[in-house]
């Protein structure tokens, strides 16, 4: 979710089914356009550019960006967990493209947020509040949030979700994964329905706002007696399934803290990893979207606020088994276990350790490397990503080995791809040998 400044236009979502398949034909069409223009261009100047080469231009990705920024819903938040879970695998100039999906603030304009409440609430709805501020404080993917005083004095926050969003998700998933094919950006032998299905799944998830009301009062308790987080209170009252009423918290974007001492930016990073551990291996239920904006921090409290617990999901314990038996691995500097636990828990796919073994062995090297240097882990520190992108990239050119992980894996992995990101940008020092031997069999802490 991200924070709204105040400075951006409403701008109509486009809630029918053929409104948004036209946003998908000009994206199409724009993209296409793009590449007959750049190959035309490298042409000119005697090279013979590969088709991925024209596709993965600037120009092209910031159409699809602002493309998806416009459509929002299932469109915009396939593009921001791509961003989110590539991480620093990334090349850095379409990192920064997509990473415009993430910061977006476009909204409803006031007449469509008015049918959405009046469709909710009723057409008198702005009788029940002293205020309602109608320029939005966030917007988001699914969402846009604004903030409102109840009669009482009591300050809330009212997620109200975009129309036509949750009627479009199946035919913008199916629409997105049809762009990536005909791009020639996936591999044809690569199945990807699973994913899909998948997908489609937690999104609608997401746009039942039902079921996050559940999952917030559920992390409410579960987080009661955790000083150092503080998650908004639920109000059913006013909750439907296309509106999330709640406690009106207040907080900065978590990267101020970028400037904080030392010891704040470690402590935040290890209260943040310790959530990451408990919700993988004691609650198995893992709130799995950790996107920045679902982060603010309290300046006068020095405590982290949580929000945003639609992408919140049970996980089987098989999953959590499979950590454990890759992180004790690692502590213990196995190379060899650290390999074929990766391939039994999914992370590794089989055709590609017996194609690149050499280059996934340097990996697993450079990690094992890494854990294994004294005291805390320094997430500034990123000289060895550089090291593990170009192994990665030399592995990702053999398409034919290309696999997906379990479902509930990429989820997880997506978590802590995030915190790990996060931690980063904070450039913490967290003990993390100690935090996850405490979870894992053997390895002494």
């Amino acid at each position: 979710m991200t924070e709204d400044n105040g400075n951006s236009a409403g701008r109509a979502i486009p809630s029918g089914r053929l409104a948004r398949l036209g946003v998908f034909g000009k994206l199409a069409g724009g993209v296409a356009g793009g590449v007959v223009a750049e190959g035309a261009r490298r042409l000119a100047n005697g090279e013979r550019p590969k088709i991925g080469d024209l596709l993965l231009t600037l120009a092209n990705a910031t159409r699809v960006a602002d493309q998806l920024s416009h459509l929002r819903g299932a469109a915009m938040k396939l593009g921001q967990m791509i961003s989110m879970d590539a991480g620093d695998m990334l090349p850095p100039e379409l990192a920064t493209i997509l990473a415009r999906l993430r910061n977006n603030a476009n909204h409803m304009p006031p007449q469509q947020l008015d049918r959405v409440l009046a469709a909710e609430w009723g057409k008198d709805w702005r009788r029940r509040f002293a205020h309602f501020q109608a320029h939005p404080v966030a917007a988001a993917s699914i969402g846009q949030v604004h903030r409102a005083r109840l009669p009482d004095g009591t300050e809330l926050a009212i997620k109200v979700q975009y129309p036509g969003v949750k009627e479009s998700i199946d035919a913008d998933v199916d629409n997105v994964a049809t762009l990536l094919r005909v791009s020639g950006m996936l591999p044809k032998s690569l199945d990807i329905a699973p994913l899909l299905d998948e997908a489609k799944k937690q999104l609608h998830e997401e746009a039942d706002y039902l079921r996050e009301a559940q999952m917030l009062a559920r992390y409410g308790d579960l987080l009661a007696d955790q000083s150092q987080f503080v998650v908004p209170t639920l109000y059913s009252e006013l909750t439907t399934p296309r509106v999330l009423a709640m406690s009106f918290v207040t907080g900065v974007p978590v990267e101020t803290l970028e400037t904080a001492s030392q010891d704040v930016r470690d402590r935040v990073m290890h209260d943040l990893i310790s959530l990451v551990l408990r919700e993988l291996f004691d609650w198995r239920l893992m709130q799995t979207d950790p996107n920045f904006a679902n982060y603010r921090w309290q300046p006068e409290t020095e405590k982290l606020v949580l929000l945003d617990f639609g992408a919140a999901r049970p996980l089987p314990a098989e999953t959590g088994d499979g950590y454990r038996r890759l992180l004790t691995a690692a502590l213990a500097g196995d190379r060899d276990a650290v390999r074929e636990a990766a391939i039994a828990a999914g992370f590794l796919g089989e055709a590609a350790v017996l194609q690149h073994r050499a280059l996934v062995d340097r990996m697993i090297d450079v990690i094992l490397a890494e854990l294994a240097k004294p005291g805390p882990f320094d997430f500034g520190d990123r000289a060895f990503v550089g090291v593990l992108r170009e192994q990665g990239t030399e592995i990702a050119r053999d398409r034919d080995t290309w696999h997906l992980p379990p479902i509930d894996t990429l989820f997880v992995q997506r978590k802590i791809s995030g915190t790990a990101l996060l931690a980063a940008r904070l450039r913490a020092r967290v003990d993390i040998r100690t935090m996850v031997a405490a979870y894992c069999d053997g390895v002494p802490s």
